[in-house]
């Protein structure tokens, strides 16, 4: 019995057959094995798995390149490849006996990488959080599908076959896993890293999926290579034409807002004549304000000149006024200069006496003083006489405000003086002011004269007295 159209070829059922891979582009086909009919048949299924692996990921490594997209759910070489690697995780594993029934599933071992491998973590909780699994298998599946979306897949499976010690509770010794063929598969999968899927794993039906492998993709005949290969070039047809379309709508979008574009911009532009010729219509409207005031300001200046040439007589006439009534005022400044001549030396005279009083002040602390030292045992009186004296200092700070003050008066008349020169109607009245401010002054300066001087020869109270009545 053959099979020459799908590639197995049986002519004695005593023999063994053995999948062998074809070479590349070309179909495979399966040999008697007198040699391998001695072997393990783990051994068998094993090399058997591992061809069937390398068929597989090559085979989806090809077609997701010629694809040139990113691979989904229905992909059939995708869906043949989890089957795939769901019969390598199956081989060897160990049925778990329990109460009802008996477990055999991979969920478990691949439940393990979490704790070897940390960034896995997510991949599981976010599997476990799923809605629709029901069965570990389910769970496995999904487990498998978005590890290969993160593409780490051969990372997690490097660190679960290198802990074998740790495999061994869940495989038995001849299992793919826990052999050098699991080593390889996991070195082939670092080859999926170069496709990009995007696979639905929440709305899927992951428990009651049967996993059977087809055969059928990878024994070919030549004409379903050349219906593959038109199917591939009908399918860049239809990318291009989908590519030309998309381009096209793009382009009478940019149309269609170029036109609209236009006609905003033709409108902003009848717009802009109008405002131009209202500016041109005021721009002449200003030149001829501009020629009238221009007229208006030729008259004005007319007038002005006219009137500039009276006032410079009449500016004449009064300078000549003015330098006659200025001999005038003239001869009253002297007057008031000798004036202001004997009252400074009145004035030196009166702080001479006044600096004969301080002397004398100075006299009476000097007693006070001495007064002091003889009663030092007396201390109530003693803070008395303090008191007393504080208040002497104050009165003499008094007496020298109104010696300032008296200056300021002075200085008061210096500048009544100054105005002498701008009122000249008013200087006599000025110097009658200033003559009674004069007596005035004298009259003060001698009642504090005699003040002091009858209170040198009195005693130390009776003089605060007579100060502080002075001042107030």
């Amino acid at each position: 019995m053959t099979f020459q159209g799908w590639g197995w070829r049986r002519e004695d059922p005593s023999q063994g057959l053995a999948w062998v891979p074809g070479p590349e582009g070309e179909r495979g086909a399966a040999v008697p094995c007198k040699t391998l009919a001695t072997k393990d048949p783990t051994a068998v299924e094993r090399a058997n798995l591992l061809n069937m692996a390398k068929l597989s990921i090559k085979g989806l490594i090809e077609s997701a390149l010629s694809f040139g997209r990113t691979l989904d759910s229905d992909y059939p070489p995708l869906q043949q490849f989890f089957v795939v690697m769901e019969h390598c995780l199956k081989h060897g594993l160990k049925v778990r006996k329990s109460f009802l029934s008996y477990n055999k599933t991979i969920w478990g071992p691949l439940e393990l990488v979490e704790k070897l491998y940390p960034e896995a973590e997510e991949i599981g909780a976010s599997v476990r959080d799923l809605p629709g699994l029901k069965t570990p298998l389910g769970r496995a599946r999904a487990w498998l599908r978005l590890a290969l979306m993160q593409k780490k897949m051969a990372d997690y499976l490097r660190c679960l076959i290198i802990q074998r010690d740790l495999l061994s509770e869940f495989y038995e010794y001849h299992a793919l896993m826990m052999e050098e063929e699991g080593a390889v598969i996991v070195g082939l999968l670092v080859g999926l890293n170069v496709i990009d899927a995007n696979l639905c794993v929440k709305g899927e039906d992951l428990d009651s999926q049967v996993g059977v492998i087809d055969f059928s993709m990878y024994l070919k005949d030549e004409e379903d290579i050349g219906n593959k290969e038109r199917n591939i070039q009908i399918a860049a047809i239809l990318d291009q034409k989908n590519y030309v379309e998309e381009l096209n709508r793009q382009l009478n979008s940019t149309v269609s807002s170029l036109h609209t574009r236009v006609d905003s911009l033709e409108k902003s532009n009848t717009k802009l004549i109008e405002e131009l010729a209202i500016a041109k219509n005021n721009i002449i409207k200003l030149q001829e304000e501009n020629h009238q005031l221009r007229s208006e300001n030729k008259l004005i200046l007319m007038k002005t000149q006219q009137h500039l040439e009276v006032t410079k007589v009449d500016v004449e006439t009064e300078l000549q006024t003015y330098k006659h009534s200025r001999q005038g005022l003239d001869e009253m400044y002297n007057d008031a200069l000798r004036q202001l001549r004997d009252e400074s030396q009145l004035r030196q005279e009166v702080e001479n006496e006044l600096s004969v009083q301080v002397s004398m002040k100075h006299e009476i602390e000097l007693a006070m003083k001495l007064l002091e030292k003889d009663i030092h045992e007396k201390q109530d009186t003693l803070i008395g006489l303090r008191q007393q004296l504080e208040e002497v200092k104050a009165i003499n700070i008094e007496m020298y405000q109104k010696l300032q003050g008296s200056e300021d008066g002075l200085k008061e008349k210096n500048e009544i003086i100054a105005r002498l020169e701008e009122k000249t109607n008013k200087i006599t009245t000025a110097m009658k002011q200033l003559e009674q401010s004069d007596n005035d002054l004298l009259t003060q300066t001698r009642m504090i004269a005699m003040s002091l001087v009858k209170c040198a020869g009195s005693d130390t109270q009776d003089q605060y007295k007579l100060v502080k009545d002075i001042s107030f």
